[in-house]
């Protein structure tokens, strides 16, 4: 099969936009809890015409503050309470969202600022308002701190605006209105605009509510929100759990309080990148180990694993359903308390998951239920269902968009989630669709005989991080490759917790580097470990990392002791690396960077 279109759920919106969903919801359920927010170590529940009054009271202050229809207003700050209040609140003013990762550098928060005009920022803590002034354009006039109680000052500022003046302003939205500009890595240095509008986003939630609807309208449903929500995927966890009535809460800290937080919020289920259900994995693992237990662990993931497979199979093994429900009781239990005690499904996005896992957590109670989609498609494209779930596939494509192979492989997607185009740049356009509009994705596919798509490789460069970063490598190898010492290198770490690189060493600029340093005798196989020459090597890389966050930064690199060149068939005539080619001839050398 080479292309699959499923019906559409909802309709295309002709009319309305996502305020909708916070002023409909208060106007039929106002004392719905539909929020909670932080208060010490547990939550303050909010009801539905409570959460409508902080936005439009924040919205309120932004008006007061000069925003106007059709302004934009960025947004850099960590996943939390504010963020959620205030994106709405941007377009209850009429304005449009620009979300700024908190861990950007200033380069990027100076290009993402410029080129999107925006006309204010709203930054997380005094330390990101230091660094934003370093390079803060002229055309940006206000500048709010969340930690500084944000929304009682935009309240307190915005009580001379009338209710009516906000009603006239996000009535004025429409489906074909820009909802916001999320700025996502290309293969070149400057990170291009992604232009959703308030329809993309209500046909992809829409589409996903209806289509999972036992996920996101089962009763007394909760989700507990840590994924960024300056990233599609978690704007679309934000924004569908709004549209479903889910309970939602905030996490700020995944590293130090999800498991506090999961624990304390129970949510049904969860929304996440792979990297989170690794971690879930491998720290159930340690723990068995550090008890002197890991073997009766590792047992019980084989038995979770075949559990799963069986369903698929529809067989029955006496056998194995009695180990099963042994393990349920000793193991597969603590793995769901540490998801919270009440998460029975999850949905899966950002990188690959493995069938493995998902067959693993399946076995234990949980099922993945993994999708795929880009920033370009407002999230998920496709989404594996519980009742149309094919473990190792990301499912098949949401209602209302159709996904097609082209003939070198590529998945290519159309529908009303995909986005309007790149913000004031025809040219990359151009490139990414076809004449009738297929939107190009880069990924290699193939659609099996069901109806499921399987991602089998990318045909981009752009390396996707198992945290589902991504990463454009040219950024960082530009700059590496400017130093003198340097000849070539090739960023790596798809499907990896970080980013690392292969550096190779100008073999005429060593000679002098050896005289200066005193090294005469030593070649370069010895040099790869010399103190000196890896402190040398380091300067480069933290030059290259000051061009993008931490996420994308460099965290480990090795020294190779040959260079890429023509002649060994590592570079092309124009010098461009082969990325595959290196990938395969130094295989034992990226492995050995990403090592426990």
């Amino acid at each position: 099969m080479n292309e699959i279109t499923v019906p559409a759920l909802v309709p295309s919106a002709t009319t309305g936009n996502l305020s909708n969903l916070i002023a409909e919801r208060a106007w039929f359920e106002p004392e719905r809890i539909t929020m909670s927010r932080p208060l010490g170590d547990g939550w303050q529940p909010m009801t539905a015409k409570e959460v409508e009054a902080e936005v439009r009271a924040a919205a309120k202050g932004l008006v007061a503050a000069g925003i106007g229809i059709g302004d934009r207003v960025a947004i850099m700050a960590r996943t939390r309470y504010e963020w959620t209040i205030l994106d709405f609140a941007i377009w209850y003013a009429g304005g449009s969202v620009v979300p700024i990762y908190e861990t950007s550098s200033a380069e990027q928060i100076d290009w993402i600022l410029s080129d999107s005009g925006s006309v204010a920022v709203i930054v997380e803590t005094p330390t990101h308002r230091e660094l934003l002034e370093t390079v803060r354009p002229t055309h940006v006039k206000q500048v709010w701190t969340m930690t500084e109680d944000v929304l009682a000052t935009l309240k307190r500022s915005g009580s001379s605006i009338s209710d009516e003046e906000i009603d006239r302003r996000r009535n004025s939205l429409e489906p074909s209105t820009l909802a916001t500009l999320i700025y996502t890595s290309g293969t070149t240095g400057k990170p291009k605009g992604v232009q959703l509008t308030h329809g993309n986003f209500l046909s992809e939630c829409g589409n996903v509510v209806q289509g999972a609807s036992d996920l996101f309208l089962k009763p007394g449903g909760s989700t507990l929100l840590f994924l960024p929500v300056a990233h599609v995927f978690g704007r679309m966890v934000q924004i569908g759990a709004i549209s479903a009535g889910l309970h939602l809460a905030h996490c700020s800290d995944p590293v130090g309080r999800l498991q506090q937080d999961l624990g304390s919020f129970k949510p049904t289920f969860v929304l996440a990148v792979p990297r989170i259900f690794e971690k879930v994995y491998n720290g159930a693992e340690a723990k068995a180990d550090a008890a002197g237990k890991g073997k009766i662990f590792r047992k019980a993931a084989e038995v979770a694993i075949a559990y799963s497979e069986s369903l698929d199979k529809r067989g029955f093994n006496p056998l194995l359903m009695l180990k099963h429900a042994l393990f349920d009781a000793l193991v597969y239990k603590k793995i769901r308390l540490a998801m919270g005690g009440r998460v029975e499904n999850a949905i899966s996005g950002g990188a690959p998951l493995g069938t493995r896992l998902g067959h693993f957590y399946r076995g234990a109670g949980i099922t993945i239920l993994e999708g795929y989609g880009l920033t370009e498609t407002t999230a998920g494209a496709t989404l594996n269902l519980s009742d149309s779930l094919r473990v190792g596939s990301v499912g098949k494509p949401i209602p209302g968009t159709s996904i097609k192979i082209a003939e070198d492989g590529e998945v290519l997607i159309r529908g009303p989630i995909v986005m309007d185009g790149y913000w004031q740049n025809q040219a990359a356009n151009d490139e990414v669709f076809t004449s009738d509009r297929w939107f190009k994705t880069g990924d290699l596919g193939r659609i099996d005989e069901e109806g499921f798509l399987f991602i089998v490789g990318r045909k981009k460069e752009l390396i996707v991080t198992a945290g589902g970063k991504n990463v454009a490598p040219a950024v960082l190898e530009d700059r590496l490759r400017a130093h003198p010492l340097v000849s070539q290198c090739m960023v790596v770490g798809d499907n990896q917790p970080f980013i690392a690189a292969l550096v190779t060493i100008d073999q005429d600029a060593l000679k002098s580097w050896i005289v200066a340093n005193k090294k005469e005798g030593a070649s370069l196989a010895t040099l790869t470990n010399d103190p000196d020459l890896i402190a040398v090597v380091q300067t480069a890389i933290d030059d290259a990392n000051k061009a993008v966050s931490k996420a994308e930064s460099i965290r480990k690199f090795t020294i190779l002791d040959t260079d890429f060149t023509i002649a060994g068939g590592q570079l092309t005539a124009k010098l461009s690396i082969k990325r595959h080619v290196v990938a395969q001839e130094f295989a034992s050398e990226i492995q050995a960077l990403f090592a426990k």
